[in-house]
């Protein structure tokens, strides 16, 4: 890498928030970098706008399955032994396979079922909100961010309410295998296999008790005879189960922290809520809350002047993509009134775009709705404690205060 002094290995940087300076020097002096790595093969970064979308979206000749998505190692290079995901993960499959695959599960996001599940995401809003409301301080992470995003995965998956923050803890072990407060590899090992065993015990029952969640369509799905293989289906739980939680729960965070640092949006959001559509796309931008993903060169090719040989690997930075100063007229400002530009967060569009982003949108909305009318006054009382991690853009825990105001009536939430 000719820019010096820039590490995207490092971890702790990323969690001390100093990877925005490093992406803007390399926007600006070296838009497609290549960066060594001790022990393995090297990498190419995009961090563009222009450079990520079309890495993003030719799936022919930059490959989610030739090797990982993920990271910087390939298989034969990890530290530490992982299981291949390659093919039977949805996230690390080609087309035609990868079309395959989307079309069996797509039947669980319909935008029937999305508007079907809106209903009792407003619910369900309101009751989380009445569990803090009258204390007037919280963790917002845990009691505010955390738990619609996991309601809203529980309930298509058909989990029970006992066993809901399940899902909770294990999507926090897989995902913080690099944060000491999550736990090591083992943790992340355990934590898979609980939840392989918890989502085969859910697709038994559902085979004599048949209901309306996405494990009944699922193991019930079929095109042209073809059907999921349980590699397939237990894969996709897993990714359901990871995504959805974490995903939303970091827009969330971050973009109650982007308001709460920025008084003067936060009273306009709170005073013009027809913004709230807006705010909630700049919200995404902002949060950027998966920072990278992989890709594999399948043939010689060139990106943005640079010469990239097969097989080499590319890293797409969408965190960075959505800071891009020729895209987004001043990208460090947080403006709930912006329009221009089209953000990253979800993908740049193509094969891999979001699965769920018309459900992730339809959370933050509800979310931040509830949030505007009923709780105006948030401020911090102390700084957010950021994930140790250079792959998702992780809020672990936030305090924050507020004027205490009153339940809804007739409302209750119960948790396990």
């Amino acid at each position: 890498m000719k820019t010096q002094g820039i590490d995207l290995t490092d971890l702790d940087a990323f969690q001390r928030g100093e990877h925005h300076e490093m992406f803007r020097r390399l926007r600006a002096e070296e838009p497609v970098a290549w960066h060594e790595l001790p022990g393995a093969k090297g990498f190419w970064n995009v961090v563009t706008h222009p450079d990520v979308s079309l890495v993003n979206r030719d799936s022919a000749l930059y490959s989610s399955e030739a090797q990982n998505v993920v990271g910087f190692y390939d298989h034969d290079e990890m530290p530490v032994p992982a299981g291949d995901l390659r093919g039977v993960m949805l996230l690390v499959t080609d087309p035609p396979k990868h079309t395959r695959y989307r079309k069996l599960v797509n039947k669980g996001f319909t935008p029937r079922m999305i508007g079907m599940l809106e209903q009792y995401l407003e619910h369900r809003t309101t009751m989380i909100i009445d569990e803090v409301i009258e204390k007037g301080s919280c963790d917002f992470v845990e009691d505010l961010a955390a738990e619609l995003p996991l309601q809203a995965i529980a309930e298509i998956m058909g989990v029970p309410q006992e066993d809901r923050r399940l899902l909770f803890e294990w999507s926090n072990k897989m995902i913080g295998i690099d944060d000491p407060e999550y736990g090591a590899t083992e943790d992340n090992a355990t934590a898979m296999t609980e939840l392989y065993m918890y989502v085969n015990n859910l697709a038994t029952l559902r085979k004599t008790d048949p209901r309306d969640d996405i494990v009944t369509k699922l193991i019930n799905s079929e095109i042209d005879g073809d059907k999921l293989s349980d590699a397939e289906f237990e894969f996709f739980m897993l990714l359901l189960t990871v995504a959805g939680n974490e995903t939303t729960r970091n827009t969330t965070s971050w973009g109650m922290h982007a308001l709460m640092q920025n008084p003067d949006q936060y009273k306009m959001l709170v005073e013009n809520p027809e913004l709230l559509n807006s705010a909630v796309e700049e919200v995404l931008r902002w949060a950027s809350p998966v920072y990278h993903f992989r890709r594999t060169a399948m043939e010689d090719t060139v990106i943005n002047g640079q010469a990239i040989a097969k097989d080499d690997k590319v890293l797409m930075w969408y965190i960075s993509a959505n800071r891009d100063e020729n895209v987004f007229k001043d990208p460090f400002t947080f403006d709930i009134t912006r329009n221009d530009g089209e953000h990253v967060a979800f993908g740049a569009g193509g094969t891999h775009y979001c699965l769920g982003a018309n459900l992730a949108r339809a959370e933050l909305r509800i979310l931040f709705a509830e949030l505007i009318e009923r709780i105006p006054d948030m401020k911090m009382t102390a700084e957010p404690r950021i994930l140790r991690s250079n792959f998702i853009g992780g809020v672990k825990h936030m305090p924050v205060s507020f004027t205490p105001g009153k339940r809804r009536a007739g409302s209750s939430l119960i948790t396990a």
